[in-house]
């Protein structure tokens, strides 16, 4: 429950205090007062958005400050982010600076924004006229109706939940499998052209290299014949050994004979090496004689080294730089074609288990509808009676539940129940519709066609009503929900209101005196201006106060005779209602003893309270 709230620099209201209670607390106000104020200080409060044009001109930031009583949810998550529990009470505060910053604190710890979104989900439910906009999406109005059902329709949404997750991770993991074995086989197909390519060709190691040697020799023959013969001539003299071109192996033969013939021993010893000498010299002429004997000016087979450099590049431009690039990539094509595997033995298990998956799913769809459907009709028939009592007495609520379609038993998204083909949807198989029969006579139609904006505003009422048992959220606010509506049916908003006061503590912005009589405490806007600058506070009303509020409200009587006997009758019935009303309901809210009227009369407080930190 909401204890406190505190509001600084945010819009018209420079500094309040708001001392709330269990019950019904309502807020009232002139127009552009700063009622709406209030209601975004506890979004704020429950980790809205913080947008700086809320900062009020002229002030550094806006902050707003909630007094939390603490049960075991705001306990458990006060320990979870290491929060300060006070006496049972729990601090919340959330800053909104001038240039857009925001921060969050809790407990005295700073934390992120979403920790009070957290709070908020445990203790706070703001309606407004945005509400009832998105009461109109199909999504919302399963939502509603799933927390009207409560475990009997949470319990087997868990399964069906559980279930579909098993069966999306089969089917994803079976269509990657089906896709990848498509792409496998390309690869396999791709790797198969290659190494018969490659096989065609036989490239051999190094043989690019010699190819370009042999190229290059074949090309250049002529000049090579002559270079080899010079130097052969060099060596081994003129074939007819003339001495005129003697070579170096009859020079070096010549110089050996003329050292050994000397007979010195100095001399002699020098035999040896010119005897190795020339044994090298002759080994070379006689490999260029060899050379010589081979070197052939042959252009068939120049052409055919050049046609097989030819073979070889279409390898290269494909698979690698060189030929032993291609043969290493032929090595490691042969090693991934053994690795593949496009087993169809796979891909029938997975598909088999998909299948069981299906079966199970669409079981727990079943369960999950009639579970549904049987939560419909309830909901339905409570709301419808709310209504009744809302001044919409020939007014009928239904609430359907359909199945979705899918496209074919062969979506992705499709299980089949009881034989019809339907969307495995995140919460389910079944679309809901809030319909609306607004008077006797008229034909069902969706909420988005068959209601007013005043009957809108009804429906929602009616529906939280028939939550309120439902619903664990301990504060509820609602900002001008009785927008489009007056006379008896204002009344009987209040009425309803007091009575949701009876398990929640509610609090309502409202331009309505019908409504703000049935107050267990009333709250007022005051706006005042000052050098063209309005500011606005907040006040508890007193009794006398109060009575001066509602003439105000019901005509701008507030400062006459007739306007305070209109509101002392008006509140007069709402507290003889409100207090039967919860007579018949044993006098408890929210576990606590109603007080008795006295003890709800409490004195004017000021605008400026303590700070709640």
């Amino acid at each position: 429950m909401l204890a406190e709230m505190r509001i600084q620099g945010l819009g018209v209201i420079d500094d309040a205090t708001l001392e709330l209670a269990p019950g019904l607390t309502v807020l009232t106000g002139e127009t552009g007062a700063g009622k709406t104020m209030v209601v975004t200080g506890l979004a704020l409060l429950g980790g809205g958005r913080g947008e700086a044009s809320r900062v009020a001109e002229g002030a550094r930031k806006a902050v707003v400050e909630g007094r939390f009583v603490a049960g075991e949810q705001l306990i458990a998550l006060a320990e979870e982010v290491g929060a300060d529990v006070d006496d049972g009470e729990l601090i919340a505060v959330r800053t909104v600076s001038a240039d857009g910053r925001s921060r969050a604190h809790l407990g005295g710890r700073s934390v992120p924004i979403g920790v009070l979104g957290r709070l908020a989900e445990a203790t706070l439910a703001v309606h407004g006229q945005n509400d009832q906009l998105r009461l109109l999406r199909p999504a919302d109005q399963r939502g509603l109706l799933d927390r009207y059902a409560g475990d009997a329709v949470a319990t087997p949404l868990r399964a069906y939940r559980s279930v579909r997750a098993q069966w999306q991770r089969v089917s994803a993991e079976l269509v990657e499998r089906r896709d990848g074995a498509r792409r496998l086989a390309q690869e396999a197909d791709m790797l198969r052209l290659g190494l018969t390519e490659i096989e065609a060709v036989d490239p051999q190691p190094g043989e690019d290299r010699d190819l370009v040697e042999q190229a290059r020799r074949l090309a250049a023959a002529d000049d090579l014949r002559e270079a080899a013969t010079a130097a052969r001539l060099a060596l081994s003299g003129a074939d007819d050994g003339s001495p005129d071109a003697p070579g170096a192996v009859g020079l070096v033969g010549e110089a050996r004979n003329r050292l050994l013939a000397a007979g010195d021993p100095e001399l002699t010893a020098l035999d040896p090496r010119l005897d190795e000498a020339l044994a090298v010299l002759g080994d070379v002429a006689g490999e260029l004689s060899g050379y010589l004997d081979r070197l052939d000016a042959d252009p068939e087979r120049l052409a055919a080294v050049l046609a097989r450099q030819a073979e070889l590049k279409t390898l290269t431009r494909k698979y690698a730089a060189d030929a032993d690039g291609v043969l290493a990539w032929a090595e490691q094509a042969r090693a991934r074609l053994a690795g593949l595997d496009t087993s169809d033995e796979a891909l029938a298990a997975l598909a088999a288990r998909r299948a069981e998956l299906a079966v199970e799913l669409a079981a727990c769809a079943a369960v999950l509808t009639a579970a549904r459907t049987e939560a419909a009709a309830r909901l339905g028939a409570e709301a419808t009676a709310e209504l009744a009592g809302l001044a919409m007495r020939d007014a009928e609520l239904t609430v359907s539940v359909a199945p979705r379609l899918a496209a074919g038993p062969e979506a992705p998204d499709a299980v089949v129940v009881d034989g019809v083909a339907m969307v495995a949807g995140a919460s389910g198989v079944d679309e809901v519709e809030l319909r609306l029969v607004p008077h006797a006579g008229a034909a069902p139609q969706p909420l988005h066609k068959g209601a007013s904006g005043g009957e809108l505003s009804r429906v929602m009422l009616a529906l939280e009503v028939a939550l309120a048992g439902a619903d664990p959220v301990p504060t509820m606010v609602f900002d001008e929900v009785d927008a489009g509506v007056g006379g008896r049916a204002a009344v009987e908003i209040g009425r309803r209101l007091a009575r949701l006061a009876a398990n929640h503590q509610v609090i309502v912005v409202t331009h309505l005196p019908q409504v703000a009589a049935y107050a267990d405490r009333h709250l007022v806007v005051h706006k005042a201006g000052a050098a063209g600058v309005t500011r606005s506070s907040v006040h508890t009303l007193a009794e006398p106060d109060r009575i001066a509020e509602l003439a105000r409200m019901l005509a701008g009587l507030g400062d006459t005779d007739t306007g305070r006997a209109h509101a002392e009758e008006l509140l007069a019935a709402a507290r003889a209602h409100r207090d039967s009303d919860r007579a018949g309901r044993g006098g408890q809210r929210n576990g606590i003893a109603d007080p008795a009227p006295t003890a709800r009369k409490t004195a004017r407080t000021p605008a400026a309270g303590p700070s709640l930190r």
